[in-house]
């Protein structure tokens, strides 16, 4: 969580976290506590955990400093009035892509399988729209061209972290400026199942190459085939039903009889 380590790391003051309940994973069904939590427990920043900040907000921050301004990274939940005009300077986003184009939960997974070049971070003030509000401040950066969806994410998190306190103190300083997006250009691209994951082999090389680095790490791009599903971590490097990732070289000399589809 480079964002909140960030903060907390700066000169401004975190009052508290607010992230999603713990929620039952793993084989033993135990319950598995959001990374935002882990984090901030680390740094001894109060956690709250809403079922629904919206639906709860007065209880939310009936113990807590009313702070100045909510910030959102990755959080999940849509946004009611309320909430958005609660503090004195509503709600910032940190958005993985450069806005309007790419709005919705996944957009760093499909400006890899669309052939992008360039992204960045939009650093956006929230509106009660998905991904619609005005743009405060834009960080571009390019793709390198054998990035994966799991590598470009560290980056921007980085990245985003930097963006945000940027635009903090220009919100401060009264010099942040707020541009309108222009919604004729957006795009929404909505949360992966791991359906999406399977490989289209009518595509184009180029085609298929970005869609499997945009499928990594989730859902990872998979293909049927006679030896069973086949999972593609990048284009160079695949996992057979049961085994180990391999080079595709290696795999294709012990599978000269494997047909995908």
């Amino acid at each position: 969580m480079p964002t909140l380590r960030a903060l907390h790391a700066s000169r401004h003051k975190v009052v508290c976290v607010v992230t999603q309940p713990d929620r039952e994973g793993g084989r033993g069904r135990e319950l598995i506590a959001p990374p935002a939590k882990k984090v901030a427990l680390e740094l001894g920043i109060p956690v709250l955990q809403p079922k629904s900040i919206s639906k709860e907000l007065d209880t939310v921050f009936a113990n807590i400093e009313k702070p100045d301004i909510l910030i959102t990274c990755a959080f999940g939940q849509i946004l009611r009035q309320s909430v958005i005009d609660f503090c004195k300077h509503g709600v910032v986003n940190v958005h993985a892509s450069l806005l309007p184009k790419y709005r919705g939960a996944c957009p760093i997974n499909f400006v890899l399988t669309k052939g992008e070049t360039q992204t960045g971070i939009t650093i956006m003030q929230t509106d009660i729209g998905i991904d619609t509000g005005d743009i405060l401040h834009i960080v571009k950066t390019d793709i390198a061209p054998t990035e994966t969806a799991g590598e470009l994410s560290a980056r921007l998190a980085d990245l985003g972290a930097k963006a945000l306190l940027e635009t903090l103190d220009q919100i401060e300083k009264g010099t942040a400026k707020r541009t309108p997006q222009d919604h004729t250009k957006s795009s929404y691209f909505p949360m992966l199942k791991k359906s999406d994951g399977k490989i289209d082999w009518t595509k184009s090389p180029t085609e298929i190459a970005n869609f499997i680095r945009g499928m990594n790490p989730w859902p990872m791009a998979w293909s049927d085939s006679n030896y069973g599903v086949i999972r593609f971590h990048t284009p160079d490097i695949v996992q057979p039903a049961g085994g180990k990732p391999m080079n595709i070289k290696d795999f294709n000399n012990g599978h000269r009889d494997c047909k995908f589809h």
